[in-house]
């Protein structure tokens, strides 16, 4: 946030304040540097690109065909955290550009384990083992999912409603 909240300690506010202006130098001198036309076309697509591989991550993290959805008296928060969020099997640059963001099933069980504990995790825990990894693939299917089945417990596409 670039706004402390007004509840945050004093030294707290004055970490935003001392980073927003660390940031608005940053910018300034760069601008100031290659003028400020060149900074917004690198810096505008770069935020563009950020922002839709942001959300596309988000996105698929917790919208694929064999997620966990529940409500009420039968949700279970370890189920939701193992089914109702992927394992994103990235190739191993991709986990590290992203701070090993695949690992997102241990990250709802345990959001305090460090990211960079999160593969070695993985890897004892038996119970993370038996997570069905999501590839870039099939990541690209769950585009199409936009319903809850409830009777077979399973995100569909529009197409599947009309066959029915």
């Amino acid at each position: 946030n670039r706004l402390p909240a007004r509840s945050s300690k004093p030294k707290a506010k004055r970490s935003v304040w001392l980073t927003n202006l660390a940031i608005a130098g940053l910018i300034s001198g760069v601008s100031l540097l290659i003028g400020w036309k060149t900074f917004l076309m690198i810096q505008i697509p770069t935020m563009f690109i950020g922002g839709v591989v942001g959300i596309w991550l988000f996105y698929v993290q917790h919208q694929f065909e064999d997620t966990y959805w529940s409500n009420g008296e039968s949700w279970d928060v370890v189920q939701a955290s193992i089914q109702g969020s992927s394992y994103y099997q990235l190739p191993a640059v991709l986990h590290w550009l992203t701070g090993n963001i695949g690992y997102h099933h241990i990250h709802h069980l345990r959001s305090g384990i460090p990211f960079y504990n999160l593969p070695a995790c993985h890897q004892e825990v038996e119970l993370f083992k038996q997570v069905a990894p999501l590839t870039i693939k099939r990541s690209l299917k769950s585009v199409k999912l936009h319903l809850w089945d409830e009777q077979r417990k399973k995100l569909i596409g529009f197409k599947e409603i009309k066959a029915a």
